[in-house]
């Protein structure tokens, strides 16, 4: 039997990498899914490369609390109640030290990685069915510190907090919230956050992030997908407030 068959799922973040990889998994595994994310044209070609009928989108804001009500009021008239919620949307924010970031931009990470993540919180618990998941994309900075990126720094560290108490929120329901926590992902966000750690020299900068992981490689967004595919199904049933780490040893 498909490991989601008769589940209905919703992703922010849709059209990026760990998105992507998440909804072809998710509905090759038997499920109904609906992307969320800014770019209409990218979450057409996310839908499509699923190859399934029973994946849909909607462009949508995160951080705008009119736009997460009407992704999720979406959802439900389109599915049904909601079984999954991959709150997977994220940025990355500038490289900068704390004393010359910019305010205005640090306010956009923390509307982002946190505001929205907690509105989706807000508005799809109402709609999940008993016995639901949640999963949180949080990182292996919300458990360590890096320097020049305080801002996501702070906002992964946020949504551990974030995740733990939502877990206990909605243990009466059986509906179980964790986050995964990646290292470094081969993904776009790397590729910005090299260059910014580097500028014209992204290729060294991978080169030195990949060897502070004991595997000696980024992780691949299908890698991410997994996990996030073990808690969408039954097999997790029995795990709830925890961090999960998808890091090649990194916090080790």
């Amino acid at each position: 039997m498909k490991r989601l068959k008769d589940k209905t799922a919703l992703i922010t973040g849709g059209a990026g990498g760990i998105g992507k990889a998440a909804a072809k998994l998710f509905a090759g595994e038997g499920a109904r899914v609906m992307l969320v994310d800014l770019n209409e044209a990218d979450l057409k070609k996310a839908a499509d490369e699923t190859g399934s009928k029973n994946v849909k989108f909607i462009v949508a804001d995160v951080s705008k609390e009119d736009q997460v009500r009407n992704y999720v009021q979406a959802t439900a008239e389109a599915f049904g109640k909601i079984d999954v919620f991959f709150n997977n949307a994220g940025i990355e924010g500038k490289v900068m030290p704390i004393t010359e970031y910019p305010l205005n931009e640090f306010q956009k990470v923390m509307d982002v990685n946190v505001k929205g993540v907690w509105l989706g919180l807000k508005y799809v618990i109402p709609e999940m069915n008993n016995e639901g998941s949640i999963i949180i994309t949080s990182s292996v900075a919300g458990m360590q510190g890096t320097a020049n990126i305080s801002p996501y720094v702070a906002s992964k560290h946020a949504l551990v907090g974030i995740m733990k108490s939502a877990a206990l929120e909605c243990a009466p329901s059986k509906i179980r919230v964790n986050s995964i926590n990646p290292s470094p992902v081969d993904n776009r966000m790397m590729r910005s956050l090299e260059e910014g750690f580097g500028p014209g020299k992204s290729d060294e900068i991978k080169k030195g992030f990949e060897k502070g992981i004991p595997l000696g490689r980024y992780a691949e967004s299908e890698e991410i997908a997994n996990l996030a595919l073990f808690l969408a199904s039954d097999e997790s049933k029995f795990i709830t407030g925890a961090v999960l780490p998808i890091d090649g040893g990194m916090t080790a």
